[in-house]
């Protein structure tokens, strides 16, 4: 690859990703354009001037997508397949009966994030951010704040941040060798942290749209449908489980959860037909995450600052723009990082843009309405104040002890 243009110190690749980004902050009912029009702008550049990581001209861009092409093809199918999981659990009635478990105040947001946080600690955090979503929108009549709906992604990507089942980066720790005993030390930041955001964002919530005091009258739970719910969520997680511990390799290879995920939902659609509808929606989302994923591994990151706690708190917040997946390869690559606050940072950082993880992707193409940069960082703002909080916090108690092994 032939060494990257600079503009006043910057290479041209980051600054035509910043302006897709600003592109997408600015024109929020068109950011499926805005990422598309950026993607190929980035490409059409790396074409013409100065190659790609594994070569120049379309059979450097060939190996490069060769070997992205499982992570993308994951998300495809894990953010198509869990929409469809979503409507599942919506036509099961459990929503329905959620306001007669949850408590009939602010605090009922609060069980709920928590109920989240859960979740995500074994299940992918989308699954996890969906369910959650769907329950919100029941039980607070359809009128979800925008700053609760950016506590809910935070849930779930907290949730996920101290288990290496959790989220697909502490997945990646595990297969490079980083004890789970490591990871799981960002519960510490990552439980402070939800105590910091879910009760300002609940309260926010309530005051919005208090949460529905009784439920439905003549309820019928539909138990095939939480047969399928379950069917999906068990097929991820044991797939997960059992191609990191046997067959790691394939994980490289294919892309076993999105097929595990489908594999489900197809057997069991003559059982109970999914909600196709909300296929052509959730297509456009996906697609949307995929261009910016795909225009963030091509940037030339080849290497990070120093390994330092410093660097640590900073990638969090790098993780709200930039793909966490090659920004944890990176890490793991360099090594001399204490595992738990990268699996923090990187893990709860995509909570603060609506697009800085899968999470807010998925649950932003529920409610469309929080695509919008500004509306999430105004509204969502207890979100990036417990980032910090939380960090420190874990620094405060923990310290910071490196492990250069990897």
């Amino acid at each position: 690859m032939i060494e990257p243009i600079l503009v006043f110190g910057i290479p041209v690749d980051f600054i035509l990703f910043a302006l897709t980004l600003l592109g997408v902050a600015l024109f929020h009912h068109k950011t499926l354009q805005v990422a598309l029009t950026g993607l190929a702008a980035i490409i059409v550049y790396k074409l013409v001037f100065t190659g790609f990581k594994y070569g120049a001209g379309f059979g450097g861009l060939g190996h490069h997508m060769a070997h992205e092409w499982v992570t993308l093809a994951n998300l495809f199918l894990l953010l198509m397949g869990f929409a469809l999981l979503s409507r599942h659990f919506e036509e099961s009635r459990i929503p329905d009966e959620m306001p007669a478990l949850l408590p009939d105040d602010w605090k009922g947001g609060v069980v709920l994030l928590v109920l989240v946080f859960v979740l995500s600690s074994f299940l992918d955090n989308i699954a996890a951010a969906l369910i959650g979503g769907t329950v919100a929108r029941h039980v607070f009549r359809g009128k979800v704040h925008i700053g609760f709906l950016a506590a809910i992604v935070a849930a779930s990507n907290a949730g996920g941040s101290g288990s290496v089942v959790g989220d697909t980066t502490t997945t990646m720790m595990w297969i490079a060798g980083v004890s789970p005993l490591a990871v799981v030390e960002a519960y510490i930041a990552a439980i402070v942290a939800m105590l910091v955001f879910a009760v300002p964002a609940s309260i926010q919530q309530q005051r919005y749209a208090p949460i529905q005091k009784d439920p439905s009258k003549g309820l019928k739970i539909d138990g095939a449908r939480v047969a399928i719910v379950a069917a999906i969520l068990l097929a991820a997680l044991a797939t997960n489980v059992t191609a990191n511990v046997k067959f790691p390799a394939l994980l490289d290879a294919v892309p076993v959860l999105g097929i595990a995920v489908w594999t489900v939902i197809l057997l069991t659609a003559p059982w109970r037909a999914p909600d196709w509808k909300v296929m052509p929606e959730t297509f456009k989302g996906t697609i949307f995450l995929l261009a910016l994923v795909t225009a963030a591994s091509l940037m030339p990151v080849e290497k990070l600052p120093a390994a330092s706690w410093p660097t640590a708190l900073g990638l969090g917040f790098v993780s709200a723009v930039f793909d966490n997946i090659p920004l944890t390869a990176l890490a793991l690559k360099q090594g001399g990082y204490d595992w738990g606050y990268l699996a923090y940072a990187v893990g709860f950082g995509g909570s603060m843009i609506w697009f800085g993880s899968s999470a807010g992707v998925a649950l932003s193409n529920m409610y469309p309405e929080a695509k919008s940069v500004g509306r999430w960082i105004a509204q969502g703002w207890p979100v990036a104040l417990a980032y910090v909080v939380g960090f420190f916090v874990m620094l405060a108690v923990l310290g910071w002890h490196p492990d250069p092994r990897v």
